[in-house]
């Protein structure tokens, strides 16, 4: 078995802080959204989940926009998740200032931070912060650039053309002596996969439809690059959306309204097809969602990093208003039943492979 392989199985949570309903339809103010994650992160800490990723957004659906703030308050209140964001949208960021915001959340949590850096599925931000759309690829080939050159360099020179340049600079505060573990979020592009193999950084699969085995070749992209470059492998992770119950049928139904008005929302501002259920049950019996009991949810993450040979699996827990309550149960059901499961799983196919 390969050094890499045999590296113990992470499984974690993500959310945008999707924004809820009060008993009476209306949204729920955003700063009790916000409290709100801030105890499911408690709890998640509490069950034993490797990890919590929080989306940065700037759109009224999603109540965060500043994760590392947030996750600096969480780091206040657990002893021993590991915090990172899923994704922060370093092309309308300034690489320097991501930096320090994730070296201070690592040492306020005493090294449990990871930054998780991508473009961003919504591009709100880019117009919120000065940025046109038409640089959207050199933003992040840059920015992401420096920000490697940041992890790598205590003394640092770099130019391009999307910032001033940096000269002899030192930034601090400086990151301890084990660094910033450092994700990229890629989507399903060849270009993106082997961008991250270049800057030597960690693949993290966004895999938000379909069969999760079509992501494979990328898997395997991957490797390639590796050998070729001349790189370490390091761990690949992998995020998809669901949600548990003590059911199948409580997970679906409980999850299927929300899942029709986020997505109905979004397909009405992208011209999508309208959301059915017909199509919603088909990506939970085949595609990515995980959606059911935890047995259920189980054996599907289980098989979907068999296929993919992969060291890392995060569930992105809410999805549209669902209530705090019902997320709640779901954090719960994934630490004390659906990771167990998986770890068994996965260990009774190494003893018998």
């Amino acid at each position: 078995m390969s050094a890499l392989h045999s590296q113990p199985l992470s499984l974690g949570i993500d959310t945008f802080g999707d924004v809820t309903r009060l008993p009476d339809g209306t949204a729920m103010p955003m700063d009790q959204v916000l409290r709100d994650v801030v105890e499911q992160a408690v709890v998640a800490d509490q069950v034993g989940i490797d990890f919590i990723g929080l989306g940065e957004h700037h759109r009224d659906d999603f109540a965060i926009s500043a994760p590392e703030i947030v996750l600096a308050t969480i780091a206040g209140r657990t002893n021993r998740i590991r915090l990172g964001t899923a994704v922060t949208v370093l092309s309308s960021d300034d690489p320097v200032r991501v930096f320090q915001r994730f070296s201070t959340l690592n040492a306020l949590s005493n090294g449990r931070a990871e930054a998780i850096l991508g473009r961003g599925s919504f591009t709100e931000s880019y117009a919120l912060f000065g940025y046109d759309l038409h640089d959207y690829d050199q933003l992040f080939e840059e920015k992401l650039d420096l920000f490697a050159t940041l992890l790598r360099e205590p003394v640092v020179s770099w130019n391009g053309q999307t910032r001033s340049p940096l000269s002899n600079q030192r930034v601090f505060p400086p990151l301890g002596p084990n660094g910033l573990v450092t994700w990229v979020g890629v989507g399903g592009s060849p270009e993106s996969v082997v961008r991250v193999v270049r800057q030597d950084l960690q693949l993290m699969l966004a895999i938000i439809g379909g069969d999760p085995r079509r992501f494979i070749p990328y898997v395997d992209l991957y490797h390639r690059a590796v050998d070729q470059l001349g790189r370490t492998a390091r761990p690949i992770g992998i995020h998809s959306p669901g949600f548990v119950a003590e059911t199948d049928e409580a997970a679906r139904e409980g999850l299927w309204p929300h899942y029709r008005e986020m997505f109905g929302r979004i397909g009405r501002e992208r011209g999508w097809a309208p959301v059915t259920k017909d199509r919603f049950l088909a990506e939970v019996e085949h595609g990515s969602l995980y959606v059911g009991s935890p047995e259920t949810v189980a054996k599907k993450i289980a098989g979907a990093i068999k296929a993919l040979k992969v060291q890392r699996f995060d569930m992105k827990y809410a999805t549209g208003p669902q209530p705090h309550g019902a997320l709640l149960e779901c954090i719960r059901l994934y630490g004390e039943k659906v990771m167990p499961m998986v770890q068994d799983m996965l260990a009774t196919d190494r003893l018998s492979a």
